[in-house]
């Protein structure tokens, strides 16, 4: 039974040092691992360490298996609802080769809706390549195409921020390749609420873009961008895990990911199962999870824009 130990003063309470017993508001010297116990100076500290070193390293050790059963909870919960387009308000695609970021007015429109067909006042079919959502005309060059996202950049749309910073990231639209820049931009995107934001800070650091080689940093902002609903986030995780042995972990995070659809995951879960690593129960509900995914995101528009095989990207 630990001893010495108590819960963090209230301002009522009256402090006492854990050494001499004596009671006062200058008995303020607290332990500085489990931050239980007060002293009323240096030396009593000094003094009663070899008797408080067992209790409060059981502190210490109690404290962090419970801050991380609360983790866990907060990592493998129910993902946020999925973002449905604008338009035909059905779920947008997990991944961005569904789906397109328009600067014009800050919306990400599915495929189906990019090419679903347009007619005029009489009926007839008309060739129309405005946005689907605004009706803007496309910009002409890509001067114009930067000077749309960088008014969508200046009202803090953390989409734009992003794509900013793939920009840098990339070397593209006549931004000069800086992995720090972008970097500086995903965090300022990732602290308005952008989870793919979160997912690229981590794999600058899980590929030492711009920064060291940090899988501990990686795996911290992976888990920022999974609780946020990003999928491939989930991913790298369920596969670090899997690297570690922790298969358990890695399975559940393959799942969360396969729900959300990525059928990278649900290919992993499947070798899994082939490897006896998991069992068919858990392989058939990934695949059941998957298959309603497509239910969700299906229509016969998107259809249609997946037969033409564009890929679509978020500049």
């Amino acid at each position: 039974m630990l001893q010495n130990i108590s819960t963090v003063d209230n301002e009522d309470s009256i402090s006492i040092c854990a050494n001499c017993g004596k009671e006062g508001s200058n008995v303020t010297n607290t332990c500085n691992k489990c931050k239980q116990v007060k002293y009323c100076n240096a030396a009593c500290k000094k003094k009663h360490r070899h008797k408080h070193k067992k209790d409060c390293e059981e502190y210490v050790r109690l404290a962090a298996e419970q801050a991380a059963k609360l983790h866990d909870i907060e990592l493998f919960k129910q993902p946020p609802p999925k973002e449905d387009c604008p338009i035909c308000f059905i779920r947008l695609p997990a991944l961005g080769t569904g789906r397109k970021y328009y600067s014009c007015c800050g919306k990400m429109i599915c495929s189906g809706c990019i090419h679903a067909p347009v007619y005029d006042n009489q009926g007839n079919k008309i060739d129309n390549k405005t946005c689907p959502f605004c009706r803007t005309p496309p910009p002409t060059t890509n001067e114009e195409a930067v000077k749309r996202l960088n008014k969508l950049v200046e009202t803090g749309d953390p989409v734009a921020i992003y794509t900013l910073g793939c920009c840098y990231r990339d070397g593209i639209y006549g931004y000069p390749q800086d992995h720090t820049k972008a970097l500086e931009l995903y965090h300022q995107s990732a602290e308005l609420g952008h989870a793919a934001a979160y997912a690229s800070v981590g794999y600058a650091y899980d590929c030492g873009r711009g920064v060291e080689v940090d899988m501990k940093k990686a795996n911290h902002y992976y888990e920022l961008a999974a609780m946020r609903g990003n999928v491939v986030a989930r991913h790298n995780l369920g596969l670090d895990d899997g690297r570690a042995g922790n298969t358990d972990r890695a399975l559940k995070h393959l799942v969360i990911a396969t729900e959300g659809g990525f059928k990278n995951s649900l290919d992993h879960i499947k070798q899994l199962y082939t490897n006896g690593q998991a069992s068919k129960e858990d392989y058939t509900k990934a695949l059941q999870s998957y298959q309603a995914y497509l239910g969700e995101i299906k229509s016969e528009q998107r259809d249609k824009a997946a037969a033409a095989r564009e890929d679509y990207r978020y500049y």
